[in-house]
């Protein structure tokens, strides 16, 4: 029987908490609703105006520490993490998140919260390496009145060996992550379709795809396909980390779809310093084939002279 010493430390640390009177470092207030609406596309009513709410999502926002840091942060959140990085599980990723939410935060709305390391899970092997699933969970406060939890779950692991590529062999894309919500986007993709959900229900389009309409809540729909027109509506430049099948710099753009929905997708056709917000693009399918086969992917190439334009 192999004893995991170092997961017996870590369970040690289950039930301590994580940060103690943490406090907002703003109010909940009308700009950040403002900004988040905007870079969602969410126009529901009840975000604006004199009654408005924040939207439930944003719950996390508002405990942000910015780059600062969290104040309120124990030093048995310190200690979980070095043990682990001692033990050689210096990279990160994050796994999942769970919120419920209790009542609506309001501008003016001062957030305090408390943070506890809920679990630590025993020893787990994913195709990134070895490591621990780490859940925090945060109670989030105006007042006495607890308005909602905050369950995050990273795993802190030692990044797997890489095999060497063969000498000569084309490196291999990371793949989409493919789902049943999603399959019916990506077979449209291997036709060279770029499809959207339409809400039968209501007609609202969404992108991506989701098993419910985030207007009306209706569960059934359909598709339309896209013109393939669009403009940059947002973009950054990725320079890091590198990966073996791609060549950094590259721009990776958030494309206004003429149809009124927006996809993350790579911008091509001119330098990736030459892209800009605004700038006039037309979809096309790229094929790329590499040891793990053949990959189809929507990528937006620059209208070259035309800005603005989505006809």
């Amino acid at each position: 029987m192999v004893v995991d010493e170092l997961g017996a430390r870590l369970k040690t640390y289950e039930g301590r908490p994580a940060a103690v009177a943490g406090r907002g470092r703003d109010p909940v207030n009308e700009p950040m609703i403002r900004h988040w609406c905007e870079a969602m596309g969410d126009t529901d009513p009840a975000y604006t105006g004199p009654d408005a709410v924040a939207p439930p999502t944003m719950l996390q926002a508002w405990t942000m520490g910015g780059l600062s840091g969290h104040m309120g942060r124990t030093g048995a959140y310190d200690e979980l993490f070095d043990l682990l990085d001692a033990a050689g599980c210096t990279s990160v990723v994050a796994t999942d998140c769970e919120q419920e939410y209790l009542r609506p935060l309001r501008p003016g709305d001062e957030v305090t919260f408390d943070a506890v390391i809920e679990s630590v899970s025993d020893r787990k092997t994913t195709k990134l390496g070895t490591g621990y699933f780490v859940t925090t969970r945060m109670d989030v406060r105006v007042g006495p009145d607890l308005v909602g939890t905050h369950r995050f779950r990273i795993l802190k692991y030692a990044p797997a060996r890489q095999k060497q590529e063969q000498k000569g062999a084309r490196a291999r894309r990371p793949r989409p992550v493919v789902n049943r919500d999603n399959a019916g986007f990506w077979e449209g993709v291997e036709r060279h379709q770029l499809l959207i959900q339409r809400c039968t229900n209501c007609g609202t389009l969404r992108h991506p795809w989701l098993p419910g309409c985030n207007v009306c809540g209706g569960l059934d729909w359909d598709t339309v396909e896209a013109s393939g027109a669009g403009t940059v509506y947002s973009y950054v430049v990725m320079h890091h980390p590198p990966f073996p099948a791609l060549d950094p710099p590259y721009a990776v753009g958030l494309i206004e779809l003429a149809e009124g929905v927006r996809i993350v997708s790579n911008v091509v056709g001119v330098p990736f310093d030459k892209v800009r917000i605004g700038l006039s693009v037309r979809l096309e399918f790229r094929r790329y084939d590499d040891e793990g086969g053949p990959l189809v992917l929507p990528v937006f190439r620059v209208l070259e002279g035309r800005e603005g334009e989505v006809g």
